[in-house]
């Protein structure tokens, strides 16, 4: 239980999650990354660092750059760990509340 709450206090910044989403399309590198999310070269690489630390981000050296993907059986596991978290059926639709 401890292991998913810490995997989703790392996913609880906005920033990161963006990088996910970025990561999703492509392969990318810190440059690439930094200029798409209107941030430091510095601030992405932390970022990264945290998500390569939960196995959620992996990299690969190209010559002189590195390209950081996402590891897409870390995040299945995810998103299976919440399905079985979230068991109320709402799956995004409104609730219906009776009046009494």
């Amino acid at each position: 239980m401890k292991e998913a709450a810490e995997l989703f206090k790392i996913l609880s910044v906005d920033k990161r999650i963006e990088i996910i989403e970025l990561l999703k399309k492509e392969p990318m590198s810190v440059n690439v990354l930094a200029a798409a999310l209107k941030v430091t070269q510095s601030a992405v690489s932390q970022h990264l660092r945290v998500l390569k630390s939960t196995g959620l981000v992996q990299d690969e050296r190209r010559g002189y750059w590195i390209y950081y993907s996402l590891n897409r059986d870390t995040l299945e596991k995810c998103r299976q760990r919440l399905n079985r978290i979230c068991t109320c059926g709402c799956s995004g639709q409104p609730e219906i509340v009776e009046k009494i």
